[in-house]
């Protein structure tokens, strides 16, 4: 499956995704390091604060660890899925070194609270930060305690209430890219819908035009000694046959080719004359309220129904009729074929009769094949409207 990653604007990181260039890396850390603001206070604490020498160099070294580890963990982590091993050793790594820092330099340091409650619900499965964040608050107000009751019980909200929103952003972020992700999904199987739908129809449009080709051609062939006028003759028939199966194959590339019934029909009766079968096809059928693609699919039938009458069944007569019936799932416009061949030699349906089953379920219809008592016959039937009468149209 290939994600999309180049939906939205060209010049932004997807949510959720990792950056792909150096602006979008800037974008994510500018995003992400404006909320470094609440560490205004350990550094001012760091230089003002009338620490110790070792004190000093502790904490800077405490304040980079934590700092960095938090970066970590909140930028490769945020929206993706829950790596335990990853995310629980850098979040332990902030839950020892802020309360830490903090009770041992003061409350300048309590600050520190917040980005623990933020990293808890950017993430933590929603389950464990519901209760990682109260308990982040709820040491922070412990060691406030000690040292500055007053500002704790002011941050004591903040640490709860950003961790919760952060809970929320990260929700969001992972059905953006799940999303995302079923959105890619949709246009793979689209593609192949598509793929498939050309296969179809190439094998339908070139099997039935190449069986009349060799037909005619072998036709020709036998004329030429005795007969050079009619030999000239089907060769001009080859010609245009040939000219339609391009302009056919040039239409189903592009998605346009829908066969009428009427059409095919007539191709059909052209197509079993030059075969040598003798055919007894139906008047001009009734499709009033047919859909296209109803109809579309009856031509689908009918054309590889004959391609087999003329390819494989050696058959002599063959007769087809177009129906409407009435049936216990609703009125029907059927197409039957039947000849009084062998049906050819496979033990199974062809890729053919896959395809047209295919393209008749899609219409709502259905298709049924096999061989007979003295030959083969298609029954293939499309949905008609309830109020059309029913008849024949043989």
């Amino acid at each position: 499956m290939t994600e999309d990653r180049t939906a939205g604007d060209p010049h932004h990181a997807p949510v959720g995704w990792p950056p792909r260039n150096r602006r979008e890396l800037l974008v994510k850390v500018l995003w992400i390091g404006v909320w470094l603001v609440f560490l205004s206070s350990p550094v001012d604490d760091l230089i003002n604060g009338g620490h110790t020498t070792g004190a000093t160099v502790a904490g800077s070294l405490g304040l980079a660890a934590f700092v960095g580890v938090y970066l970590t963990l909140v930028f490769r982590n945020i929206g993706r899925p829950f790596s335990p091993r990853l995310v629980l050793t850098l979040g332990a790594i902030l839950g020892v070194l802020a309360p830490v820092l903090a009770y041992t330099l003061g409350s300048a340091w309590l600050g520190l609270f917040v980005y623990l409650s933020v990293a808890c619900g950017a993430t933590l499965p929603v389950r464990a930060a519901y209760w990682a964040i109260p308990a982040s608050g709820a040491v922070m107000y412990l060691i406030g305690l000690h040292s500055n009751e007053k500002e704790a019980r002011g941050l004591l909200l903040l640490v709860v209430l950003i961790g919760f929103a952060m809970t929320g952003v990260g929700q969001l972020v992972r059905t953006t890219i799940e999303l995302r992700k079923a959105r890619a999904t949709v246009a793979q199987l689209a593609a192949n819908e598509e793929r498939l739908r050309l296969a179809r129809d190439l094998h339908d449009l070139l099997g039935h035009s190449l069986s009349l080709i060799t037909l005619k051609s072998e036709l020709a062939g036998r004329m030429l000694p005795d007969h050079p006028g009619k030999a000239a003759q089907q060769v001009a028939d080859i010609e245009q046959v040939s000219r339609q199966a391009l302009v056919d194959v040039r239409e189903a590339v592009t998605g346009y080719r829908r066969p009428r019934l009427a059409a095919e029909l007539a191709g059909t009766q052209v197509a079993l004359a030059a075969a040598g079968v003798v055919a007894e096809m139906p008047g001009e059928p009734d499709l009033t309220g047919i859909p296209e693609e109803a109809e579309s699919a009856l031509a689908w039938a009918l054309r590889e129904a004959v391609t087999n009458v003329v390819r494989h069944s050696g058959a002599d007569r063959c007769v087809v009729q177009v129906l409407r019936r009435q049936t216990l799932d609703g009125p029907v416009l059927e197409l039957c074929v039947e000849d009084n061949g062998s049906g050819g030699a496979g033990n199974g349906p062809g890729n053919g009769l896959t395809g047209l089953t295919e393209r008749l379920e899609k219409a709502g219809g259905a298709l049924e094949a096999g061989r007979v008592k003295h030959g083969f016959r298609l029954v293939a039937r499309v949905p008609a409207p309830a109020s059309a009468d029913v008849g024949s149209g043989a």
